[in-house]
Order: structure tokens, then C-alpha cells, then sequence
């Protein structure tokens, strides 16, 4: 049997955990694939799924499964994977309890962590304890490979294919579904809800009025409503908490004439929240209007950017459990949508395309030049090229469009073609007696880099989220999300010491922390609160050593050292690490005699490696151990939860 060119007897679920979007950005692509060899898709996130219940979405109900995890935290799985994980881990599961489930996973990481896709490998190896069969060897990218994650994805996904189409071969006659072929769309923007937007061919832009909401099945069975104008959706297993707060400060920390921009933020919200340090706030940002503008008036949608619009399924056949949600979470600001809306809030018109937009714009230019020029960077071979063009230079995709002028999307396709525009994370600065203002409002305090830069193109670059603060005036209200953070700080640790290297903006946690710590000491007067010791790193002493006179402060009502590294005020350049083995006795003794923790904040890359050497050389070098042995050591404060870290590379994204 088939309904729209899929066949019945031949389903698929690719299913992601992630916390930023790029794991679900993979697995659209690994359904696209798969919807090309005739599989009915579904893209879910993991807690979608149930890995114990048959009456529910469950594993067995698939030929086959593709699992796309990011490792986050101290090797943990995204928020949106967490409750699948707790319930995959249930003792009284039988080992052959996914004897029907086949799989194949996939895992994103960072190399500069200790615990590196941590996530999927344990996930992986729970599901092969559990009975299920591996379809393809697993797969693992770096986002530190120059290439980044791509590098690995490519090979993988190809071969994949192949596994699939030797295992589920399709019947003679029937062919995979070529690239040069648009696939359909699940769902279309439309002005007109009385006729379904199904045609594959680039469509018109007149405005035909509205009509009543669609009713669709939810993809647990339970009926949902109002996928009309505003579709408010949240991802299932979402532990985050959403908030609406409302900016008190905004303050430049770096003087006018310093190559950085750096903000305090100061944020109120009026009811009680409770956080710790190492817990992240999560901004949803806005697209300039300027390039809001420049994108309607390129892509000739400016008549059509004001009139209401909704999304409306392509097909007819609603009643299936697989029938996915719209692209695009609409929040309350678009309880009247319309495309202007759309592209401003929604939409990430400034991000860096991936091969997927490269792949989708061919079908929409008639210029043959631009053609054969856009499908090299969609073939695995050109994969350099791709990296030049786009990921190096940071090319956007309303710059993309620019170049390529011959490129018309349609409107109604606006959703399916750009992605959609994500939060930014940003570690909590503040911590202690700063977190509530007076019994009803509480306090968020953030460290920004404003992001703007020039590129190897000599292009100036901003982010979208700190060009968007940084614009942010007195009282403006913005939309976040509270979320916790992978540090999983005790208060039980207040006797113990602690050794905190946080350079640059890394150092919102650790000032989170060390506040936190003095609010302990107060609270627990009899206590006696472990040692805190701060190596902090920035270039100048006079223009980006921030929040030193708290550390002042502190020091007089704490058992509190800063050690600040200022790597441009010397011929030498001195950063954290080297302080760590100038102060090595100290930090032997603290770590090893006195059983005290690490945490490790900052950017990747590596400063992350640069410490952990560091931190080995000390166990050398005061320990009387070998390379080994020290080694060990460290791998042992990791194994007790003693050595933390949480760094990203995201303010090159901001």
C-alpha cells in the first residue's frame, strides 16, 4: 500500500536528543534520506518515543531506528532525551526487551571534553544490553575537527544508506527518489484554508483570505488542536522553565576603545525562581528589522509580509500516527502570524546554511550556472568547498541569497526551507543573596561578549542574540527559559575547597559560585567553609579583569584567592594554565591532601586540554607520580564527580 509515493510496510524513526539544535538539524537530514528509499519518516525527539510500552510510540513499531544524541553537561544527554534514558534504564527490563528494535546511532561532541560523546556511546551500548540489533556501526562526530562535525557525518549517513538499502532493498522496479526531485513538504504556509497547498512547483503570493483552524492527531494518538494562525508547541520531556524577564541593567564592562565589547546584564522576573550556579538562561533573540527587510524585498514577498497566514498540511491523510508537527514553534507574539512575524521571531535568516539549504534551493532557480554551482555544495566530495564557503568566512544565508539573485523561494515554503531561529544559552553570572530582589521578583545577572567581528573575507560579523541585546533598552521584556546546568553543584561541598579557572566570560559560573559559597558561610555560621581559589584570564589587566572589586570584597569576609592571568600586558604571554603550575604546591595540596573539586568554564577548544595538562603536570611534579599515574589521578576526580567542566564554543553563533 502507499500514501504519497511511502509504502506502509516500510517505516522509519529518526529520533535526537539535543540541546542547541544541531542534532535535530542531522536528523531532518537523515529523514529526508530516508523518505528518498521510500520509508515513511518520522523526526522526533527521544522522549517521543517510548522504549517500554507497545501501546504507545514505541521502538518496535519501526523497521528500523536512527538515534542523533549530543553529549551536554559531564557526558549527559539533552534535556529532551532524559526521561527515554530513565526509563531505558529500568532494572526490570528483560535483556531481550528490544530483541525487535533495530538500530543505528549517530553522537555529536566536543573532543576538548573529557567525557566526549559520552551520551551516544552509553546509549549505544544500553541498547545492545537490552537485545537490540545494530544495523550500522555507530558514528561519532568532533566539533573540533576544522571541518567540524560534517567531516564525520557525511561518510556515515552515505554508508548508512547503503546498509539500509541492502537490508530493506526495494521492490524491482521501484527506484530511490532522485535528489533532483522536491520532495512534499508535510506542511505549507497558505493564506487560503480552502485549498490544501500541495503543488510541488513554486507557488503565487496572493493573498486568499482565511478559514478555520486544522485538526489534526498528535503523534501520540491524542487529539490536538489549532494548528491554524500561532501554533504553540513545546518539545515533549522538556525540563526547562519558561519565563519572561525584564531588563534592569545593561552595562558595558570594556572600555569604549577595547577591541571587546562585554556587558553585565541585569534581569528581574516577577515571580520566584529558584536556581544554582552553573544554570543556564536560555534568550530567544529577534532578527534585525533591516534584515528582515532586506530578506521580504530579495525574495519579492514584501506584498504578501502583513497578510494573515497559517500552516496547513499538504496531505489529506491526517489520521496516522506519523504525521508530524508544523516546522516552526509559533510563541504568543504570532497569535495573528503573518511572514514579517514569521522571519522576525522565527526564522534564522542569518544563519550559516547547511548542505540541506543548499540541496533545496536548486529547485527554486532556473539559472543553470547557479545551479551546478549550488549542487557542488551539496556533494560529499566538494565537502572543502563547502566549508570555505559557508563555515569559515561565516556567510549567512540572506548573503547566500544575495549572490545567488537568481534563487525565488516561495513563500509558502519559507519554513521548510530556512531553519528555524533557536535560543541562545548563557551561563548565570549571579548567585547567593543576588538571585531574589525582596520576596517576589528574582534575579538574573549575565557576563556577554557582544559578538561582532571581522572575518577571513574581511566581513563584519555579528551575532544575532548580542546584537539584539546589546539594542535592548531599560524595561524591555524578552522571553527565556531556565534551565540546569551540567556543574551539579552541592551545598554539601561548602567545607571543602575548590579551584575555579574561568577565563574571559567563562567566569559567569564561577562568579555565580563564589557568591553562592559566601551565602553558605552566612547561612551556616558554624561551618568552616573550604578554601575558594579563582584563576581567572583575560588580555588586560585595566580593560577586562571583571568584577574585581568584589573579588576585593570577598576576600575580606572569605577564604577567597584570585589568581588573574593578563596575557598582553607582557612581552610573555601568561595564561591560566601557566598560573596553575606556578601555584602548584597550593594546588596539589588542595586537590590531592584535601580532596578539593575543579570546575572548568570558558570556551573550547584549547583551554580546556591546555588545564588538564596543566593539572597533570602538578600531580607530577608534587606528587612524585608518572605520566600515568597522574593521569589516572585525574581520570579518578573525574570517575568522582571532582573534576567538572562545561565549556562551548558558542560565541562565534551568538
Amino acid at each position: 500500500m502507499n500514501v504519497n509515493g511511502q509504502r506502509h510496510d516500510r517505516i522509519a524513526a529518526v529520533t535526537y536528543g539535543s540541546e542547541t539544535g544541531n542534532s535535530l538539524e542531522y536528523a531532518e537530514e537523515a529523514g529526508r534520506i530516508l523518505e528518498r528509499l521510500h520509508f515513511q519518516t518520522i523526526v522526533q525527539p527521544l522522549d517521543a518515543l517510548e522504549p517500554t510500552n507497545p501501546r504507545k510510540l514505541s521502538l518496535s513499531r519501526f523497521n528500523f531506528v536512527i538515534v542523533i544524541v549530543s553529549t551536554t553537561g559531564q557526558g549527559d544527554l539533552p534535556a529532551n532525551a532524559r526521561s527515554f534514558w530513565r526509563k531505558l534504564l529500568r532494572k526490570k527490563l528483560p535483556p531481550d526487551h528490544l530483541q525487535d528494535v533495530n538500530f543505528a546511532t549517530f553522537g555529536l561532541g566536543d573532543s576538548s571534553y573529557p567525557q566526549f560523546n559520552w551520551a551516544i556511546r552509553k546509549l549505544h551500548k544500553r541498547l545492545l544490553q537490552l537485545g537490540a540489533c545494530e544495523l550500522h556501526s555507530r558514528g561519532e562526530a568532533d566539533e573540533q575537527h576544522e571541518e567540524g562535525s560534517d567531516a564525520s557525518w557525511v561518510p556515515w549517513i552515505a554508508s548508512l544508506r547503503q546498509q539500509v538499502l541492502v537490508r530493506y532493498p526495494l521492490d524491482e522496479g521501484i527506484e530511490p527518489i532522485p535528489p533532483g526531485v522536491l520532495l512534499q513538504p508535510k506542511w505549507l504556509l497558505s493564506s487560503n484554508h480552502n485549498q490544501p497547498p500541495s503543488d510541488l512547483e513554486p507557488l503565487s503570493g496572493e493573498n486568499h483570505g482565511t478559514q478555520p483552524e486544522v485538526k489534526v492527531q498528535s503523534i501520540d494518538g491524542d487529539a490536538v488542536a489549532g494548528w491554524g494562525p500561532g501554533v504553540p508547541v513545546n518539545n515533549p520531556g522538556s525540563d526547562h522553565h519558561s519565563l519572561v524577564i525584564q531588563l534592569e541593567d545593561n552595562r558595558r564592562l570594556t572600555p569604549s576603545d577595547h577591541w571587546q565589547d562585554v556587558r553585565h546584564f541585569r534581569f528581574s522576573c516577577a515571580s520566584l525562581v529558584d536556581y544554582a550556579p552553573g544554570d543556564v538562561l536560555t534568550l530567544m533573540p529577534e532578527n534585525a528589522d533591516i534584515d528582515v527587510d532586506q530578506f521580504l524585498e530579495r525574495m519579492d514577498w514584501t506584498r504578501q509580509a502583513d497578510q494573515t497566514i497559517c500552516f496547513e498540511p499538504t496531505s489529506n491523510v491526517l489520521e496516522t500516527d506519523f504525521y508530524p508537527r508544523p516546522l516552526v514553534t509559533v510563541n504568543h507574539q504570532c497569535s495573528r502570524l503573518t511572514l514579517r512575524k514569521l522571519l522576525k521571531y522565527h526564522l534564522d535568516i542569518r544563519a550559516v546554511p547547511r548542505r540541506s539549504f543548499f540541496s533545496m534551493v536548486t529547485h527554486f532557480t532556473n539559472d543553470e550556472m547557479h545551479k551546478e554551482r549550488l549542487l557542488e555544495f551539496t556533494d560529499p566530495q566538494y565537502i572543502d568547498e563547502l566549508f570555505d564557503y559557508t563555515t569559515r568566512p561565516r556567510r549567512s544565508i540572506l548573503e547566500v541569497l544575495q549572490e545567488f539573485h537568481s534563487i525565488m523561494i516561495p513563500w509558502q515554503w519559507a519554513a521548510n526551507v530556512l531553519p528555524e531561529l533557536r535560543g541562545r544559552q548563557f551561563s548565570i553570572a549571579s548567585g547567593g543573596s543576588m538571585k531574589h530582589l525582596g520576596e517576589s521578583l528574582t534575579n538574573f545577572e549575565l557576563l556577554v561578549a557582544i559578538v561582532k567581528y571581522k572575518t577571513v573575507i574581511k566581513t563584519v560579523r555579528e551575532g544575532v542574540c548580542t546584537r539584539y541585546l546589546a539594542g535592548l533598552p531599560h524595561g524591555a521584556t524578552i522571553e527565556a527559559t531556565l534551565q540546569k546546568g551540567g556543574l551539579n553543584i552541592q551545598r554539601r561541598e561548602a567545607t571543602r575547597p575548590v579551584i575555579l579557572v574561568g577565563p574571559g566570560t567563562g567566569l559567569a559560573p564561577m562568579r555565580s559560585l563564589i557568591w553562592e559559597r559566601f551565602q553558605w558561610h552566612l547561612s551556616i555560621p558554624d561551618i568552616a567553609l573550604g578554601e575558594t581559589v579563582l584563576f581567572y584570564g583575560c588580555r588586560n589587566q585595566a580593560a577586562d579583569f571583571f568584577y574585581r572589586e568584589e573579588w576585593e570584597f570577598l576576600k575580606e569576609k572569605m577564604p577567597l584567592r584570585v589568581f588573574a592571568a593578563f596575557s598582553r600586558d607582557q612581552k610573555a604571554k601568561v595564561y591560566v594554565q601557566d598560573l596553575l603550575r606556578q601555584q602548584a604546591k597550593h594546588v596539589y595540596e588542595l586537590l590531592h591532601s584535601r580532596r578539593g573539586l575543579v570546575y572548568v568554564c570558558g570556551s573550547s577548544g584549547m583551554m580546556p586540554k591546555a588545564v588538564r595538562t596543566a593539572l597533570v603536570d602538578v600531580f607530577r611534579s608534587c606528587g612524585d607520580m608518572g605520566e600515568s599515574l597522574a593521569e589516572g589521578y585525574l581520570q579518578t576526580m573525574e570517575k568522582e564527580g571532582r573534576y567538572k567542566q562545561e565549556v562551548s564554543n558558542a560565541p562565534k553563533y551568538l
